[in-house]
This record gives structure tokens, C-alpha cells and sequence, in this order.
């Protein structure tokens, strides 16, 4: 089987995420499996025009607004009638691939942008953004195309905007690091003091300013607790979070490290005591998983995404609101009870051995490649 995956990004642009993780992760299977994939993608500033790995293509086109359009180009020029599905990946903007493709065509979507315009983008921008996303998934959902996505929430999204339930196929996340083999959690493994853990890029969307807001309602509870912050700052958002971090009463208690490798990230996931997530919106919420796979149970907000990967009280928790204090109070209660803790940290690493790439795979190629 031959596959044109059209996606804005590709696992070496310096913003990718869990979604780019995701797709390679999948198609580097269907590349082992004999299949052929080739992604067109945006370039980013001193990336290759082509490139191969892990068994699959890659060819970078424009840049993040650019790449739709050249992408029809390039089908058009170069793909068409020699491909036999090609899968239109919409991360905030879709590709349109159902309108000028001739194969069959498969819709992938972690997650619709919604209100994350207004975090995201800057006025006129945002509401125009708003206003076109329910025009343009009508659009598309005309003919019930065949939809790909990763949690019930996104699903539900869909299903307000015209696209089919039956159509829509969930399949599983993954994750790349090795969960702990045991269910043995010495508390002492952690951190000597209660810690709490933010990952991911200090940007707007995930409202890293909420996570340093109910650190500091923790504190009065939790006299010795101390927060890391691990990501790197972004825009005009990210220099606000960092310079409330420096100027906060409890600043000696707050580490902004900024972006770490792996080995780094395994061992803070491993060692904190909670991740903490107060996200816009997710698709999934692939930190969670990996959080839940070193041992460490997450308190999330209420958001699309999150609420799939955390089964509140078993796994993690979900604030009953989208408040730092809601989110400082349900931090303080778990770490305060070591028994509830403990349990946690136990449910959510057995569940984590479930959310592998394999899974991700056979989900994906019995929809995908289904005749």
C-alpha cells in the first residue's frame, strides 16, 4: 500500500509535539510492514528539503501557513494516481485533501482548535479563526469521510460539526519511554520534599500561569512543596510566566529549567511526586501517560483530552473547575494522603503498560488499510 500523509509538521521541527510523535511511531510500522508512506510537510528554518528515516519519507514544503497550499501543488505535479490513500492530518487547519485527490482519502485529527484560537493567536486573527473552523468541518464532513483521532472527547467534537459516528475510529496514544516494571513504590524514590512537576512548552494554550498561580495556594498548606517547571518559554506568554516565577514570594522554591532531554525528563518524571496540566485542550494528553508510566499520577483540569487520560480518582484526578485554586486544592489533597497516593501511582502505571505504539499500530492499519 502506497500513503501520502499530509501534516503541518514533522518529528524534527522544533515544535512538534505528541501528535508528530504518534504519527511516526505508526508509520514507521506500516514501513516495516512493507507499506510505503511518504509525509509532505512545512519546513522550518535550516531543515532539508527530503529526507528519509525509520523506512519512510518525508518532503518539507512552505512553511506553516505556506504548506497547504504547496502541498496541493506538489500532489498535483508530482503524487497523483500513484499513491492509493492519502491521509489529510488536521492540526488547526486542514489540508483539504478531499476536495482534489483522486485516491481514497482518510481524515486524521488529534484534537479541533476551538477556543484555542483566542490563546493562540492574536486578535482579528483568533475570531476569524472561530468563526471559519465549524464552516470548514461541515464542509468536510459532507460524505462522511472516514475519520481517524485518539480520544472520545475529540470524537464528540466531531460529532457536533456534521461528521458520522460510525465513521469516526478512535485508536490508541503510545508512549516512547519503558514504563517501571514494578509495582513497588518506595516513597523515598521521590523527591525529599513534595514536588510537582509542569511539562511541556510554557505557551498560552496550556496555561503554565495557572499551574505557578495554585502552586502558590499549595504553599500554605503544603509549607515545603516546590514546583518544576520543565519546557521552553514561548512568545510574549512565556517571558510573563517566567518573570512571575522570579518575582513570586515563593521564587527559591520554583526551578524553571527549560527544555531537557530524555534521560533528564524520565528521571524528573520519576522523582517528582505529581504532574500537573491545566491545558486549554488536548487531544489526548500524552504527558499524563508518560507521567503515569515513571510512577507519577497527574491532577488535571476538566479540558478535552485530559479527561481521557485520567480516570479521575483511580488514575489522577480532574478539578471539578478549571480554577488554580481548584487545581491547588486537589494538588494538597493528594499529596497530603500517602494511602490514596500510593494507590494512584499504581492504577495509573498498570493502565499506562496498555497505551503503547503497537496498540496505536493495529488500531490504525484495521481502519486505515481496511479495503
Amino acid at each position: 500500500m502506497r500513503i501520502v500523509w499530509m501534516t503541518w509538521r514533522d518529528r524534527r521541527h522544533p515544535r512538534a509535539g505528541g501528535a508528530e510523535l504518534v504519527n511516526e511511531e505508526v508509520a514507521k510500522r506500516l514501513a516495516r510492514d512493507g507499506h510505503e508512506v511518504k509525509f509532505i510537510v512545512g519546513s522550518f528554518p535550516g531543515s532539508t528539503t527530503e529526507e528519509k528515516r525509520d523506512g519512510f519519507s518525508i518532503v518539507r514544503l512552505g512553511n506553516r501557513f505556506t504548506v497547504y497550499w504547496k502541498a496541493y501543488r506538489y500532489y498535483k505535479k508530482h503524487l497523483r494516481g500513484t499513491f492509493d490513500i492519502v491521509i489529510d492530518e488536521m492540526n488547526t487547519i486542514p489540508f483539504f485533501a478531499k476536495l482534489y485527490v483522486k485516491e481514497r482519502n482518510i481524515m486524521f485529527v488529534h484534537q479541533l482548535c476551538r477556543e484555542i484560537w483566542f490563546y493562540e493567536m492574536p486578535f482579528p486573527l483568533s475570531l476569524i479563526g472561530y468563526l471559519l473552523e465549524p464552516l470548514y468541518l461541515r464542509l468536510l464532513s459532507f460524505g462522511s469521510p472516514v475519520v481517524v483521532t485518539v480520544s472520545e472527547s475529540t470524537k464528540k467534537d466531531l460529532l457536533r460539526f456534521g461528521f458520522r459516528s460510525e465513521k469516526i475510529h478512535i485508536i490508541s496514544e503510545g508512549i516512547e519511554m519503558q514504563p517501571l516494571s514494578t509495582f513497588d513504590f518506595p516513597l523515598s524514590t521521590k523527591y525529599s520534599v513534595p514536588t510537582i512537576l509542569a511539562l511541556g512548552a510554557i505557551r498560552a494554550m496550556k496555561r503554565t500561569y495557572d499551574i505557578l498561580k495554585a502552586f502558590e495556594h499549595v504553599r500554605s498548606t503544603i509549607p515545603d512543596a516546590r514546583l518544576i517547571l520543565v519546557g521552553e518559554p514561548e512568545g510574549r506568554y512565556g517571558k510573563r510566566v517566567l518573570a512571575f516565577a522570579k518575582r513570586s514570594m515563593f521564587a527559591r522554591d520554583i526551578e524553571c529549567v527549560g527544555k531537557v532531554d530524555a534521560a533528564k525528563k524520565i528521571e524528573l518524571l520519576q522523582k517528582s511526586h505529581v504532574l500537573a496540566v491545566a491545558s486549554v485542550k488536548e487531544g489526548w494528553g500524552l504527558t499524563v501517560t508518560e507521567a503515569n508510566s515513571q510512577g507519577t499520577p497527574a491532577v488535571v483540569y476538566d479540558v478535552d483530552g485530559l479527561r481521557d487520560s485520567v480516570r479521575d480518582g483511580e488514575t489522577g484526578i480532574i478539578t471539578k473547575k478549571n480554577t488554580p485554586a481548584a487545581l491547588a486544592n486537589s494538588l494538597a489533597r493528594l499529596l497530603a494522603n500517602e494511602s490514596v497516593y500510593v494507590a494512584m501511582q499504581k492504577n495509573a502505571l498498570a493502565w499506562s503498560k496498555e497505551i503503547t505504539f503497537e496498540n496505536s499500530y493495529r488500531d490504525f492499519k484495521n481502519i486505515v488499510l481496511k479495503r
